[in-house]
């Protein structure tokens, strides 16, 4: 069992399999950043297979593979299909934006994926090119938010339920389609979550202006739908989420407000980057090179020592600024896309 410094089990891990992504979401990445594919610096499957072993044989239950976008790595299915298989796995998920997973939900769910989170920002096609920088793409068939919205409809049809939907919440850009994303998730079966912006990299610190709380969330749907919200539970093991139902459906709302009511007393994670980093906390700078223990030979009882000796250095708290008039700002440097989410 990894228990940290402050009394949390630690039970699940975030594991990036790229940095890469095919959109530049202005929360996330800079339109200027540029990744180059396929580079060394990532792990290979074996290294990243026997982390996960170990890090299954320490207490890790939950598995989920991130990015970047992770349907961007090649043999992601293989991937799927080994980890899967790893003795003390109890869940493998996934997140994604879904532009690549009408294409690969099939083939995913038969090689043990169990469920998916999909990011959705926008039902609107011009206001998802603006959020995703996408602005003067040409219409290809397949891409931009129809390519989501097949995804979406392929991952509920091959049975990766339930299927998640997350739409980072943007004063000002996106906050006006809360109903429409709130009907949407219910027409569709989805359960659907909204998320405060974070002040992570200099493309989360940019969105700063258009930070909407969950509490101001909560209220606009109260307001608009004019039916209270009830205290709900979506599964097991809501993690980071709050969830909600409207009186009289059967439909869950789930708000996750890492800055306006942090939740970071019952933060059972850690985030395992693509380029072997084992990082603490979302909104903190410290880390640990498990890459280079492995690169040079480390044991697996060598690996367990780092991996304990970086869980009780897991911090009490993320370093984001919300005392009134306190300018929020990122305690790490890194974009999001290169810290699994």
């Amino acid at each position: 069992m990894l228990t940290d410094s402050f009394g949390r089990t630690i039970r699940y891990l975030r594991v990036s399999v790229t940095d890469r992504c095919n959109l530049f979401c202005r929360y996330c990445r800079l339109s200027t950043e540029e990744i180059l594919p396929n580079n060394k610096e990532i792990l290979d499957f074996d290294e990243l297979v026997r982390l996960l072993r170990i890090f299954l044989e320490l207490g890790i239950e939950r598995i989920r593979l991130t990015g970047g976008e992770p349907l961007l790595r090649r043999n992601l299915v293989g991937l799927v299909r080994t980890v899967s298989r790893l003795p003390g796995l109890q869940e493998l998920t996934l997140t994604t934006n879904a532009l690549l997973l009408e294409r690969y939900a099939a083939a995913l769910q038969a090689a043990g994926l169990r469920r998916v989170n999909i990011s959705l920002d926008s039902l609107d096609p011009d206001i998802f090119d603006t959020i995703t920088r996408r602005e003067g793409a040409a219409p290809t068939p397949g891409t931009g938010l129809p390519a989501v919205l097949a995804g979406i409809a392929a991952a509920i049809r091959v049975g990766l339920h339930p299927v998640k939907v997350n739409m980072v919440v943007m004063r000002g850009i996106n906050d006006h389609e809360i109903p429409a994303m709130v009907l949407f998730a219910q027409q569709q079966g989805v359960l659907l979550r909204f998320i405060e912006t974070m002040p992570i990299g200099e493309a989360g610190v940019g969105m700063t202006d258009h930070f909407m709380p969950a509490e101001e969330i909560l209220a606009r749907i109260h307001h608009h739908f004019g039916s209270q919200l009830l205290p709900a539970t979506a599964d097991k093991d809501a993690g980071p989420a709050r969830y909600f139902s409207r009186a009289g459906t059967e439909a869950a709302i789930g708000v996750i407000s890492a800055r306006s009511q942090h939740f970071c007393s019952s933060c059972n994670r850690m985030r395992l980057t693509a380029k072997g980093n084992l990082v603490y906390c979302l909104g903190r700078q410290d880390r640990m090179d498990l890459k280079s223990l492995l690169r040079t030979g480390a044991s697996d009882a060598e690996l367990k020592t780092a991996i304990r000796a970086a869980v009780d250095l897991k911090p009490e708290r993320h370093a984001f600024a919300m005392q009134e008039g306190a300018t929020p700002h990122s305690a790490i440097h890194a974009a999001m896309s290169a810290l699994g989410g």
